[in-house]
């Protein structure tokens, strides 16, 4: 089934454009006039618009985080989808979550409308198209335990309409986030999240506040469900994949701060458990092997505190 877009017929004037994102803002009419230091003052202040927005959407946020963790949990993949800076945001999410979390790359796929050529130069109307989302969609084989993470501001995007029909025909959750209330793909979404953000201070630029909304809830979204997937403890990222220096050290940190052991221990035990920040730290706080280490981590879940016995995971205390 074809969504149609709630801009099929443009208003006459950009006030009356029920998109708030396209419309001119009514604050700043002589923006090209001020000195540097109220230009930038402008631009800082409005986006406290993107905070308030995402604050709005948390209690949606955490609808959708729960929605997803079965399907995660049971090897799902998390595929974001968007045009446009909408597009790149979803890049950006989707290929830090390997480094900070140890997220299979394989289970973040990134889909873009103009495919890897967008994220760095417009791909003229790509993001019209309807097929092609739906498409890119299917080619990366979405199925029944995948999460659909779709990204608009308009939230009239052909492109990511398109591949949230093809994420629901096929049986995977689809979240959806814009900028713009009743909009067709917050209605198209199993989990809509709003991030209503209003006219932008350079009219219609939603890579300013819009954008910025969007990655604080993108970072929201799925900092959360790696929180709940047991990639986290206490507030530790002790499945930080350590690629360089920089990680090496932070991997032994994360270890002496969650043990107590010194700098040579803590690198010797990281060593014998592989690079692993959570078996080491379950080898140290209980004394056991790498191999015991990994077999209670398996059996929890992956979740380092329920391996240590010291709470039930995803409950208030």
């Amino acid at each position: 089934m074809m969504l149609e877009p709630m801009d099929s017929v443009v208003p006459t004037t950009p006030d009356q454009d029920p998109r708030r994102t396209e419309r001119v803002h009514p604050d700043h009419a002589d923006l090209d006039l001020l000195d540097a230091a109220a230009l930038v003052q402008v631009l800082v202040l409005d986006q406290q618009d993107a905070l308030n927005a995402v604050q709005a959407a948390a209690p949606a946020l955490a609808r959708a985080v729960e929605a997803a963790l079965g399907r995660l949990n049971a090897g799902g993949r998390l595929v974001y989808a968007g045009a446009g800076t909408s597009g790149r945001l979803g890049v950006l999410d989707a290929t830090e979550l390997t480094p900070t979390f140890s997220w299979p790359p394989e289970r973040a796929v990134p889909l873009i409308a103009g495919g890897e050529r967008a994220i760095r130069q417009a791909v003229e109307g790509a993001e019209d198209d309807e097929e092609a989302g739906a498409l890119d969609a299917q080619a990366v084989q979405i199925g029944p335990l995948d999460v659909l993470i779709a990204v608009a501001a308009s939230g009239t995007t052909p492109y990511a309409l398109g591949a949230v029909r093809a994420a629901k025909e096929a049986g995977a959750l689809a979240i959806a986030l814009a900028n713009n209330p009743g909009t067709p793909l917050l209605h198209a979404a199993d989990c809509p999240i709003l991030l209503d953000t209003g006219p932008e201070v350079i009219s219609g630029s939603t890579r300013l506040k819009a954008g910025t909304a969007q990655k604080i809830a993108l970072n929201t979204l799925s900092s959360a469900l790696m929180v709940r997937l047991g990639k986290v403890y206490g507030n530790l990222m002790v499945d930080v994949k350590s690629t360089n220096a920089k990680l090496e050290d932070r991997a032994v940190r994360l270890v002496r701060h969650a043990t107590g052991a010194d700098e040579a221990t803590a690198k010797a035990v990281l060593d014998s458990a592989g690079g692993s920040v959570k078996t080491a730290l379950v080898m140290l706080r209980l004394d056991v092997t790498a191999a015991e280490a990994e077999a209670r981590l398996a059996a929890a879940g992956g979740h380092a505190r329920t391996a240590l016995e010291e709470g039930t995971v995803g409950v208030d205390s």
